[in-house]
């Protein structure tokens, strides 16, 4: 299969996964965002929030990050320029994730 092929599929079924996770997510925040700190720890230690918000951010970097190297495949014409920047988002794409599920999950 050609590489393009690939992340088009990827694109489309990381899309269609964030949507149901992103109608959870916004559903989840309006009824906690007028409420105390408490509230809202006890909603983030919760094991499904959890889970739930590990997936939603993982999906979320998952796909900006392959929007956002389509824009550079489109836009940028030299070559070196345009595989660090995508070394750079890729490597943003895994490591703020991580650094928020850590930060999450030692609530």
């Amino acid at each position: 299969m050609i590489n393009a092929t690939k992340k088009w599929i990827f694109l489309k079924i990381s899309g269609a996964l964030l949507v149901p996770l992103m109608i959870w997510f916004i559903l989840n925040f309006i009824s906690i965002y007028d409420q105390s700190y408490f509230v809202v720890t006890n909603f983030f230690t919760s094991p499904l929030s959890k889970f739930l918000f590990s997936l939603f951010i993982i999906n979320a970097y998952f796909f900006s990050a392959l929007s956002v190297s389509e824009v550079f495949e489109d836009y940028i014409k030299n070559d070196r320029i345009k595989n660090v920047a995508n070394r750079l988002l890729y490597t943003s794409a895994v490591v703020i994730p991580l650094i928020t599920i850590i930060l999450i999950t030692s609530l």
